[in-house]
């Protein structure tokens, strides 16, 4: 059905109303019954922003209940935040971490006066952070604040110290800080004192206006200024009051625009440390000097910085920075080392792009594992791969066992691991280049060449290089047969589920009868048939059971299958993994001669034909374009059934 077409005029005038909705105009006795009936409205702004991301919602992950998210994430479940969960992938951990840190300073204790520091590599996500915090601002229903006033403060600071107890006692609210130089000689001069009568209107946070967000970039060492902190006095006005008079400031710094909300350090010790003094103030005292002899102005506002590592061990290593480093809460962002996660990564930012062109399966997870292998650390206990697989949560079947190993002791072996290695945006560099090389679409195997391709023209350390060379050469190339093969047999395999799931299904039928000792039910003749022990061999010897071995392991199927079922849950061919991985190869197995002959085959028969061209038809139902089929097997026919 059409949807009907909204005219311009109707979208302009919609926005408008919703917008114009939230503005609100009075004096500040207006203002104080409106937060009598909202005590709300005048929460701080870490209590604003803890706020902002709650209101979004929680989600639980993890627990019992689903065995990957269990080897992933534990007993304990991990909570997952709805306002961030569009956009940020394999962060659970980190992001927890951040929004506790708000919820500790919306509680105004001492992380309320710290900075916010979040130290990882280039293209980990620290800014996007921060940034999704920024646009949530300005999302978020305007703040109240005194008309007029330069930094948009709050409107309980017009209140006088000595009636502030029992304002609070019947606003219900906490009422911290005071009010500017120039709210103050505006108060005096034009109101007479009668602070009841002074204006109050609702403003807009936004970042370009500067209103609530300010972001500070490094500045030359020897050309700072403190003035692009706390701003400046207006020398053109000189000639009309004099240098005492507030009406000549300029509160236009970066803690003056950041207040009510953020102020963003980008590259925050590329700064001079005397630089940085400024914020012991601003983030301790609520307090930041005045330009000139106008004495402070109190600043309601988060301190957000972010650098990598390199910079934040030398800052750290000099002591005489004591007393920064004491007022830092720190927040490790390091690299995602989810394979799955990472994928999603690369879909959005390709999906924010203007390429619409087709991505075969399988090619942004050989672009994701390059990536994550680069990320990891070596471990004696396994090898890359293995923990790469681990880390995505997967069940990892050795000799027909899955294999026992606690992923927790992995991590706690390297605790720098996410801190270095290939960038998302080396990868998402890639995959633009090999759009851009390929106008009928991309497989996994132009994205490899892509990637290798930018290894070798890259400014980088000659041992890794070499270490990327080798994983893009040998230990991935390895994987893609590996999953191309699979890939081969699934469209080779008619319904190859259901054939799966007769494999599975009768070996069941007949290890059951094994190991208890009676005998099969015919499914369709209903006749009683001792348990086919060849049968069962030939599933088992595909994951080398072989021998004594053997009668462990239908044991321990039939054990975790049992118990699958008493728990309710749904048991098919892949529900134990070991023996889903031996059906899978037995299905291989099963066509490997044929899938050979035919895709490297020069001239086909008709029946040979007929088998390529449901090949191709099968490939192209499970996502694959007619050129993407054709550069996939033929390199399947170059590379993965050599003579």
């Amino acid at each position: 059905m059409e949807q009907p077409k909204t005219s311009f005029a109707s979208l302009i005038e919609k926005d408008r109303e919703e917008r114009t909705s939230h503005d609100w105009s009075g004096t500040f006795l207006d203002y104080l019954e409106k937060v009598r009936d909202t005590p709300e409205i005048t929460t701080l702004s870490h209590a604003r922003i803890y706020d902002m991301i709650m209101k979004k919602g929680v989600d639980l992950i993890g627990g019992a209940d689903d065995p990957r998210l269990q080897r992933l994430f534990g007993d304990e479940p991990v909570k997952t935040y709805r306002f961030f969960s569009d956009e940020f992938f394999g962060m659970e951990r980190t992001i927890q971490q951040f929004v506790r840190y708000f919820h500790s300073a919306a509680l105004q204790g001492e992380e309320s006066r710290q900075v916010l520091y979040l130290m990882g590599p280039v293209g980990s996500g620290k800014s996007s952070l921060v940034e999704r915090l920024e646009r949530g601002l300005e999302e978020a229903p305007p703040i109240f604040a005194i008309d007029g006033c330069p930094i948009r403060e709050e409107p309980l600071h017009l209140i006088p110290r000595h009636l502030r107890r029992e304002f609070e006692k019947m606003l219900n609210v906490r009422i911290d800080g005071d009010l500017c130089p120039v709210c103050r000689w505006r108060l005096k001069e034009e109101f007479g004192g009668r602070y009841e009568e002074m204006p109050v209107h609702t403003v807009s946070i936004s970042k370009r206006a500067r209103r609530g967000i300010a972001v500070v970039p490094p500045v030359d060492p020897n050309n700072q200024d403190t003035s692009v902190l706390i701003g400046s006095e207006d020398i053109s006005k000189l000639d009309r009051f004099s240098e005492g008079d507030p009406r000549v400031l300029d509160l236009n710094g970066a803690f003056n625009a950041g207040n009510r909300g953020i102020v963003e350090f980008i590259e925050v010790f590329k700064n001079e440390t005397e630089y940085l003094h400024a914020i012991l103030t601003a983030t301790q005292e609520k307090f930041v000097p005045a330009p000139g002899r106008h004495g402070t102005v109190y600043v309601d506002e988060c301190i957000v910085a972010h650098s990598n590592e390199a910079e934040w061990q030398k800052f750290k290593s000099d002591h005489t920075n004591e007393a920064i480093l004491d007022r830092i809460v720190m927040i490790r962002v390091p690299y995602n080392l989810r394979l799955s996660e990472e994928v999603k990564i690369y879909s959005k930012i390709l999906g924010k792009s203007g390429y619409r062109h087709h991505i075969a399966p399988h090619t942004l997870d050989v672009a994701a594992m390059f990536a994550i292998l680069s990320r990891l650390a070596p471990t004696p206990k396994c090898d890359l791969m293995t923990k790469l697989r681990l880390y995505n949560g997967e069940e990892v079947v050795e000799k027909g066992r899955a294999k026992k190993m606690d992923v927790d002791e992995l991590r706690d072996e390297s605790m720098s691991e996410g801190m270095s290695g290939i960038s998302t945006r080396f990868i998402v560099k890639a995959l633009d280049n090999a759009l851009a090389d390929s106008p009928e679409g991309i497989t996994p195997i132009h994205i490899r060449e892509a990637l290798i391709a930018m290894v070798k023209g890259s400014e980088m350390p000659d041992d890794r290089r070499k270490h990327y060379m080798e994983l893009l050469q040998d230990t991935i190339h390895k994987a893609y047969l590996d999953i191309l093969e699979k890939e081969i047999t699934r469209a080779f395999v008619y319904a190859y589920e259901e054939q799966a799931e007769t494999l599975f299904q009768n070996y069941l039928d007949h290890a059951e009868a094994y190991i208890n000792r009676t005998k099969v039910k015919d499914r369709n003749t209903r006749e009683e048939l001792q348990p086919d022990e060849a049968f069962l061999k030939s599933i088992e010897e595909q994951i080398a059971i072989i021998g004594t071995a053997a009668e462990g392991f239908r044991q321990e199927v039939i054990a975790y299958l049992w118990a699958a079922t008493r728990r309710g849950e749904k048991v098919h061919y892949s529900s134990y993994e070991p023996l889903k991985d031996a059906i899978e190869r037995k299905l291989t197995s099963s066509v490997r001669d044929i899938s050979r002959i035919i895709t490297k085959a020069r001239t086909r028969d008709e029946d040979q034909r007929e088998k390529y061209d449901q090949l191709v038809k099968n490939l192209l139902g499970n996502g694959y374009n007619t050129y993407s089929a054709d550069v996939v097997l033929k390199y399947a026919a170059n590379n993965l059934w050599k003579d």
